[in-house]
């Protein structure tokens, strides 16, 4: 399991983007976010470049690995 720290996740709607967004990648087999501590764990085993990428598309920073 791969755990990142975002920031700029304020809100549930946050945690649904971010989710959404890490879930369409492919290999990515489930995304739980952490609101309170801005962390999302992704199960899977695609690559964590393309998981960083999409999680900034989604408008999010990545700050590392958590």
């Amino acid at each position: 399991m791969l755990t990142l720290k975002v920031s700029g996740m304020t809100c549930g709607h946050c945690a649904q983007t971010v989710t959404k967004a890490v879930e369409a990648v492919p290999a990515v087999d489930r995304a739980l976010v952490d609101l309170k501590a801005g962390q999302v764990s992704v199960e899977g085993k695609a690559d964590e470049s393309v998981i960083r990428q999409a999680i900034e598309d989604a408008g999010y920073e990545v700050q590392g690995r958590a």
